[in-house]
């Protein structure tokens, strides 16, 4: 894909920062290859937004930055003092810049020669530019996106049902995570840059209804600008049947799959897997077929740990830790932690980063953990990871099913 100097096109994104008229949002993520870590005041940062609002001092451009545990808020006001905000963010080694304005959007990405690909693309139709500075949180997907009304969490109004604000909150907060990751792999260059003709491979592992497909699809298309194809698979015909109708219905690019996590069948290997809130082993068979396709991003939200929690329940505690499984409640929450422990030893050892992370609950299930995995393509075969696994498994007693997926014979 052709580049360009990466001062060059931070130049044009300077231009649309510090247009107050245009500029919808921007959002700068992840690092550069190689690179220091960003920061803002000092503090080390895995992601900015930028957008300006209407405050009764005036016109301010409004940052809001993320570290690993919160969000921090200011306002500066538009002109010089924007300027040096914009310029001092623009000299941090971001590794992705994503740039919406009310004609196009741009997405710039920086290589480890400090070359930027960049991708253009036109709004269908103009969109206006929200400066509202009340709003409790900026959204990803507006209450009255049609992707929304279509699933039935927004009425015919736009409006976030009663009923389903759980929901609405699960997509939200699914969809950060998802800009995040995909915006820190593909700055890391392990996430390839898709092109019209070769668009990001997404595939949703027991989708059910398809919340988080159309919402994924929607997003990364439609906001990103990245050009995306998204396949849900789940057991059920009717859910397929359902779910191709409502891709009609808005004109998605979406194929819906029959079948079960392991043996369904896809056209091409996807670049990124969800599995969200599959019931205990099915997140387990997930994570074999993202592994076995070499999938370059995984996430996945694990709903139960009845498997683990069984064979805690037949085996012998090993002292000095009998206290941890005595009473039920702290044995079913122990097996949990255990389960998705030794799930990400097993993804590090087959060439993954690994990040255990913090998932809003759902309407569904109470756990709120999730596993995102970075492809690095460097497996551990041996070493102080495999070593860990195997004083872990062999002090407990437990065999995980993951293990026994990818290699019957050490599961």
């Amino acid at each position: 894909m052709p580049t360009e100097p990466l001062v060059r096109a931070l130049a044009r994104m300077r231009g649309h920062l510090l247009d107050p008229e245009t500029l919808v949002r921007a959002v700068a993520s992840g690092a550069q290859r190689g690179g220091r870590v960003p920061s803002v005041s000092g503090r080390p940062v895995r992601r900015v937004e930028l957008r300006y609002v209407d405050l009764k001092a005036g016109r301010h451009l409004q940052l809001t930055s993320y570290d690993e545990t919160q969000a921090h808020t200011t306002n500066v006001a538009a002109g010089e003092e924007a300027k040096v905000l914009v310029d001092d963010l623009l000299d941090q080694p971001f590794g992705s810049w994503h740039v919406e304005t009310t004609t196009q959007t741009h997405q710039v990405r920086a290589t480890k020669k400090l070359e930027a690909v960049t991708h253009t693309k036109d709004r269908a139709a103009p969109v206006e530019v929200e400066r509202g500075h009340d709003k409790a949180k900026q959204r990803l997907l507006p209450e009255d996106d049609p992707v929304l009304r279509a699933l039935g969490i927004s009425d015919t109004h736009g409006r976030i049902k009663p009923t389903r604000q759980a929901k609405y909150r699960q997509v939200e907060e699914f969809l950060r995570l998802l800009d995040a990751s995909i915006g820190d792999a593909l700055a890391k260059g392990q996430l390839r840059t898709p092109t019209e003709d070769d668009p990001l491979r997404v595939v949703d592992l027991g989708c059910g209804n398809a919340y988080l497909t159309f919402a994924a699809h929607r997003y990364l298309g439609s906001v990103r600008g990245l050009p995306v194809r998204v396949t849900g698979v789940d057991v059920k015909q009717q859910s397929a049947d359902h779910n191709a109708a409502v891709a009609a219905e808005l004109g998605i690019d979406a194929d819906f799959v029959v079948g079960t996590i392991g043996d369904a069948v896809l056209p091409e290997a996807p670049d990124v897997v969800l599995a969200l809130h599959a019931c205990d082993t099915a997140t387990d068979d997930a994570l074999a077929r993202a592994i076995s396709w070499g999938a370059s991003l995984v996430l996945a939200a694990p709903c139960c740990h009845h498997d683990v929690a069984a064979q805690l329940r037949r085996a012998p505690t090993p002292a000095p830790y009998a206290m941890l499984t005595r009473h039920g409640i702290l044995r079913e929450r122990f097996a949990d932690t255990l389960t998705d422990a030794l799930r990400a030893a097993i993804l590090r050892q087959q060439g993954y980063r690994v990040d255990v992370v913090e998932f809003v609950e759902s309407e569904h299930t109470p756990r709120n953990t999730l596993l995102r995995a970075i492809r690095t393509g460097t497996p551990v075969s041996g070493g102080a990871v495999r070593r860990e696994y195997d004083d872990l498994v062999a002090t407990w007693g437990v065999r995980p099913h993951l293990a026994e997926l990818l290699d019957p014979a050490r599961g």
